[in-house]
């Protein structure tokens, strides 16, 4: 990874916004979501029960993306979901490259959390809900507000441009029925639920 140098000089990216069009709502979908993904998960016994009975599945850092070291979230999810994750990548690093971001990476914030987890992330997370589809192993979030970058000069229209690029292919997505999205601006990440 090479350091990065801020620049203010800016490129204009022919990239429309699609951040503000992700606004699915967790009460519009959670019992469709409930249905989708799997038991809900007291604790870390019952993620391990789920693994064995493989209903949730490993996802570890790619060459597209980086899974964080999650506090509050276990690095599993559903096949589906790891699918859909698996897609967003494959169209994100399509999407950029053509624009000279080879190389470039988002970061995944969270996935999979127990009830217990919800206890502790109650004090520093506004959007914590008892119907979170993070409980039921078929959402992730996915940073807008960092990425790993190749280049050695990054504009803030640069990481605009990253930004929207995956608000894009997530809605994309969206529209195909795959996926409910929304955009959390106070979390600084898209929240998304495969379906």
């Amino acid at each position: 990874m090479l350091s990065v140098l801020f620049s203010t000089k800016c490129r204009n990216y022919p990239q429309p916004v699609f951040s503000k069009r992700l606004h699915d709502r967790i009460l519009d979908y959670s019992v469709l979501a409930k249905n989708a993904g799997i038991e809900k998960c007291l604790n870390q016994y019952d993620i391990g029960k789920r693994i064995s009975d493989r209903q949730l599945f490993r996802v570890r850092s790619s060459g597209i993306y980086t899974v964080e070291n999650l506090k509050y979230s276990y690095p599993y999810l559903t096949d589906n979901s790891k699918d859909l994750l698996a897609e967003i990548a494959k169209r994100f690093k399509k999407k950029i490259e053509k624009e000279g971001f080879k190389g470039s990476k988002f970061f995944i914030t969270s996935m999979t959390r127990t009830s217990e987890m919800l206890k502790g992330l109650g004090a520093t997370n506004s959007n914590v809900s008892e119907n979170s589809p993070h409980l039921n192993g078929n959402a992730f979030d996915i940073s807008y507000a960092r990425f790993s970058f190749v280049k050695l000069h990054v504009t803030e229209c640069d990481k605009w441009y990253l930004k929207e690029a995956l608000a894009e292919v997530i809605f994309q997505l969206r529209q195909e029925k795959k996926c409910w999205a929304t955009y959390e601006r106070k979390q600084g990440c898209f929240h998304v639920v495969s379906r």
